[in-house]
């Protein structure tokens, strides 16, 4: 069997999956799990709950591809299903009191310790500043800071309108500028 064309676009892919294409339906995944898989753990800040939300997406994307009637927009439907998935989980977490994070230092780059350590304190400022807005929030900021979606695919994926997700960027950008303001 010849190998599957690396340089086809998505919508190809989707439309050749849709059609039964196992491969493509892999080829697929292998493009769009790893950055799936880090909205996932931002919002949840678990890699368990993480891994659980990205196999689910992609498997309810497999079974529901016939529903899909643009392969174009397959992208932001699975961030859409991704961030409805992540807030479902948000939602039904009982309240933690102490909650751990992995906050282990990544070796400096310079090897200079103390610059670790500073690098250390800010990463775990910045999670725990994520941690505190509220799921929409976090899900608005994670989506647009970090996987540069539109306001328009924000939107889609919360299902609310573009300004809202203006407004929910925005209240998030100045709590985490408080948070971080240290850092500056």
């Amino acid at each position: 069997m010849p190998a599957l064309d690396t340089a086809l676009d998505t919508a190809t892919l989707v439309a050749r999956a849709r059609d039964g294409d196992v491969r493509s339906y892999e080829q697929v995944v292998r493009r769009y799990q790893a950055p799936i898989y880090r909205l996932a753990l931002r919002m949840l800040s678990s890699p368990a709950d993480a891994e659980d939300v990205v196999q689910e997406t992609f498997l309810t994307a497999w079974r529901r591809l016939s529903q899909l009637h643009d392969d174009g927009a397959f992208v932001g439907w699975l961030y859409r299903a991704t961030t409805n998935r992540c807030l479902n989980v948000i939602r039904a977490r009982k309240p933690v009191a102490d909650v751990e994070l992995d906050t282990r230092e990544s070796p400096s780059p310079d090897g200079r310790p103390e610059r670790a350590a500073e690098t250390g304190a800010q990463m775990s400022a910045l999670v725990s500043a994520l941690d505190r807005l509220t799921p929409e929030q976090r899900a608005c900021w994670l989506l647009r800071e970090v996987h540069g979606r539109s306001y328009e695919e924000i939107a889609r994926a919360i299902g609310t309108t573009a300004t809202a997700v203006r407004g929910r960027i925005a209240r998030a950008r100045a709590q985490l500028a408080e948070v971080m303001s240290p850092w500056r």
